[in-house]
């Protein structure tokens, strides 16, 4: 397949574009920075600019792209630009896309499980209905904004996913410090629930999702058994042979970080991959432990 990926250079997309280079497809990158070049198309969201001929031709899109969430504390601005970093890119990529004579025949977009909002011990799929608040609000213009893709025709799969098991980046990666210093500990009541998803399985997922012709509309990228915030810290810390002795209150995390902690840290989030799992993707790492201990080599 020849591939065209937005985000390339982020946590998801550099292992994406391994992950399918190896297994012989054809991938460029759409940048927001740089020339044309035989592996890179530029375009400038913000000024609504995209070489349009430049797009034809693709068997599949995977739309990455969009400011990271957890990368500064939540203002009124930074919300905005979280907001307009996901919505905006999306309408302009499938406003493109629904001009070409040969239109790719799906596209990827990623979406998160903040469409869910805080939802306690409640069991969520892909049927569930979207929670209240600045992220399932934010996660909802953003899986609407595909809709002239979806009017198209245009196979269009919006990846709900979880928290994702890096070293390199996310939320794993700066948790890493401190609890291998000894400092680890849950969070707030650690009754919240996390699901989360081990990087393999994320890029498998993805690649499942392109050779899937009966997937389309949301699919949940979680592991199959998501875990409390109790049971994660408690998993961690005996992958990393450390205590996990330091709690960290709620009101703390709430003076640290203000909204960002209610919606990123706190919130419970139980969601289960129901359309991976009926379509049949084999999960590898599909309990939290073993995961952890392959992603940290332990």
């Amino acid at each position: 397949m020849r591939v065209l990926i937005t985000g390339a250079s982020g946590l998801i997309g550099s292992s994406l574009i391994l992950y399918l280079t190896t297994r012989g497809h054809s991938i460029v990158r759409l940048v927001r920075y740089g020339k044309s070049a035989a592996d890179a198309i530029p375009w400038n969201p913000a000024r609504r600019e995209i070489d349009c001929a430049s797009l034809e031709g693709f068997d599949a899109v995977v739309h990455l792209a969009g400011e990271n969430i957890a990368g500064a504390r939540w203002t009124a601005e930074q919300k905005q630009k979280i907001r307009d970093s996901r919505v905006g890119p999306t309408q302009l990529l499938c406003e493109s896309l629904a001009t070409l004579q040969q239109p790719p025949k799906v596209l990827i977009a990623a979406s998160a499980i903040g469409y869910y909002g805080d939802r306690g011990g409640e069991v969520l799929d892909e049927q569930s209905k979207p929670g209240a608040g600045f992220l399932p609000d934010v996660c909802r213009a953003w899986e609407d904004a595909t809709e002239l893709a979806v009017a198209k025709s245009i196979r269009v799969i919006h990846l709900r996913i979880g928290l994702v098991l890096s070293p390199k980046g996310g939320a794993l990666a700066k948790m890493l410090p401190p609890f291998r210093m000894g400092l680890g500990g849950v969070l707030g009541s650690g009754r919240q629930y996390m699901s989360w998803i081990a990087m393999d399985d994320l890029i498998g997922a993805i690649h499942h999702c392109l050779m899937t012709e009966g997937l389309s509309g949301p699919v949940l990228a979680v592991s199959p058994h998501p875990v409390t915030n109790r049971e994660f810290t408690k998993a961690l810390g005996r992958v990393l042979s450390r205590p996990t002795l330091f709690p960290l209150p709620a009101f703390v995390l709430r003076v640290a970080l203000g909204e960002m902690a209610d919606a990123l840290l706190l919130a419970s989030g139980r969601a289960t991959p129901a359309r991976l799992i009926s379509s049949g993707y084999p999960f590898l790492f599909p309990e939290l432990e073993p995961a952890l201990r392959h992603v940290l080599g332990k």
